[in-house]
């Protein structure tokens, strides 16, 4: 029986997994939805939905056509050196969860913004100093990263009245919005920046792109907020930043290897505050139509849909 597998080597996926079966059951009836490592014929496994799949796991599936990532993210299943190079990898599309990204770098720039870093500190120590207060568009907000999500986030802080601009690889042109683009662009667009937002893909020219260079190009005082991937990050050089001084702090939701470790530094640094990659993530319903609906496509003989390209990395 054609199956669907749903696995992840760090998350309980039960529930998806049901949402999944009910959806097959709905507009794909004879599709086996089988959540790892439940049993399964190895031989019948069409597609696999996965975050972060088990190690070794996709080799072992000799018909594999299509390993679905569950969020908007694929590097996770890229980096899988068993993934056979001829099987379409797809990723997640959807407009709320792009509004859901918006929502939290808005709260993180109301976070710097409005000071709520400095009175966590003043509350661990007792201490009542109110910061000075400002209007928003004195704070200024740079976004790294103009596709749907990184766009819908800037247009969102700039109607809430921060002073936005955006930064991407390709040059963008939007409305009341001052863009850079491309490397040479990079320093001209960080030094003025209260607030940088990294929302950009993982690809080979992003990882590793906030490193001490990058630090140092920033304003003094400034801070760093990651929602892009993990590995744009080199950590011992924001870590040297920030307890140098320059950097004001940092919101870090995503790391390199997730989930992040209890005895980490990272949990218990000062000026870090770290949340638990939930800045935005698609609704389970959204997440088994679009799956669902992609396997029956390839059963249709028909391409799925937001099949990342290899190269380009997204």
């Amino acid at each position: 029986m054609p199956t669907l597998l749903v696995c992840s080597a760090c998350d309980n996926l039960q529930v998806l997994a049901d949402r999944m079966a009910t959806e097959a059951a709905r507009v794909l009836p004879g599709l086996q939805v089988t959540l790892w490592p439940e049993p399964f014929e190895a031989d019948d496994v069409l597609a696999v939905a996965a975050w972060h799949p088990p190690a070794g796991l996709l080799g072992t599936l000799p018909k594999l056509q299509m390993v679905a990532s569950i969020g908007a993210g694929t590097e996770h299943i890229l980096r899988c050196p068993d993934l056979p190079a001829d099987v379409a990898v797809t990723r997640i599309v959807d407009p709320a969860q792009a509004r859901g990204m918006a929502e939290y770098v808005l709260w993180a720039a109301l976070y710097y913004h409005r000071g709520f870093d400095q009175m966590a500190a003043q509350q661990r120590q007792g201490l009542w100093h109110m910061p000075p207060q400002g209007p928003a568009r004195a704070f200024r907000v740079g976004i790294m990263g103009l596709g749907g999500m990184g766009l819908q986030t800037a247009l969102c802080l700039r109607d809430f009245g921060f002073a936005v601009s955006g930064w991407s690889r390709s040059a963008h042109a939007v409305e009341d919005l001052h863009t850079f683009a491309g490397d040479a662009a990079l320093p001209e667009f960080l030094a003025p920046l209260d607030m940088v937002v990294c929302l950009l893909p993982l690809t080979p020219a992003t990882h590793g792109l906030c490193n001490a260079g990058f630090f140092a190009r920033m304003k003094t005082g400034a801070a760093l907020v990651n929602v892009g991937r993990g590995e744009q990050v080199v950590l011992p050089d924001l870590l040297a930043a920030l307890d140098s001084g320059h950097l004001r702090g940092a919101v870090l939701d995503v790391f390199d290897r997730e989930p992040l470790q209890a005895d980490d530094a990272l949990w218990r640094h000062p000026k870090i505050c770290l949340t638990p990659h939930m800045a935005s993530s698609a609704s389970d319903q959204t997440i088994a139509q679009q799956i669902v609906t992609n396997t029956l496509r390839l059963r249709q003989g028909l391409l799925p849909l937001h099949t990342m390209d290899r190269q380009r990395g997204y």
